[in-house]
């Protein structure tokens, strides 16, 4: 059984990249549990890449990645990688949740059922359930990528830049929950580029040309960000 300090991801000396090319340099860091973690970076460091590798869908070509939990990571797309004409509805983005762990063929059971009703509440998009997914707002929509992933019933939350081209009022509405999600236990890692989103969070982690520049808190990291010179 793992301790309250251990972290809830592992990453040692990894190296990951696409093809022939390698976009991720030793990177050696710890996610701890029950925490927001921002990973920042300018566009190109590895965000999105290290999220992937993280998530399992990526194998790294270097090094090792241990999570401390056995379930399947949740990983959130951004709300603008939905294909526009998608027939599907708000209910059924959110059941796909329950996929891995039925199929996508199976029939639901009650339980499922219940999980996703109570996705969708806890997102505050229960009457927006029969809307197709493709008609809601940049907000709404990223609220039912979120109630999917939650749907799965996963310790480790994993999101691509999730407030990219939402209005203030959505990305506040998206960090408060990220931040209830992890005072309930969840582990949640987000890419931004958003500073004020960085600052909310618990921890973060700086890329720059696929090596972690800085870690830790992120009033600090922040800091580094600046007094680090961009490599020409």
């Amino acid at each position: 059984m793992h301790g309250q300090n251990t972290p809830a991801v592992r990453i040692d000396s990894l190296a990951a990249g696409y093809r022939s090319h390698t976009v991720l340099h030793e990177i050696t860091t710890d996610v701890p549990a029950a925490r927001v973690t921002a990973i920042l970076g300018p566009n190109g460091s590895g965000k999105s890449t290290l999220l992937s590798a993280i998530a399992g869908v990526l194998a790294p070509t270097g090094g090792a990645i241990e999570r401390a939990s056995d379930r399947r990571p949740a990983l959130v797309v951004q709300h603008s990688a939905v294909p526009a004409t998608l027939p599907i509805t708000v209910r059924d983005t959110v059941a796909m949740g329950r996929w891995p762990h039925r199929g996508p063929w199976r029939r639901l059971t009650r339980a499922d059922h219940r999980i996703v009703r109570e996705c969708l509440d806890r997102m505050g998009i229960a009457e927006l359930a029969r809307r197709r997914l493709t008609t809601l707002s940049g907000g709404q929509r990223q609220r039912a990528l979120l109630a999917q992933a939650l749907a799965q019933q996963s310790g480790l939350l994993l999101l691509d830049e999730p407030t990219t081209g939402l209005d203030a009022e959505a990305r506040q509405q998206i960090s408060r929950i990220l931040r209830e999600l992890a005072e309930d236990g969840v582990t949640v890692v987000q890419a931004t580029h958003d500073h004020a989103e960085a600052l909310r969070a618990d921890h973060c982690l700086l890329l720059r040309d696929g090596r972690l520049i800085a870690t830790g808190a992120p009033g600090t990291v922040l800091g580094a960000e600046f007094s680090v010179p961009t490599a020409s």
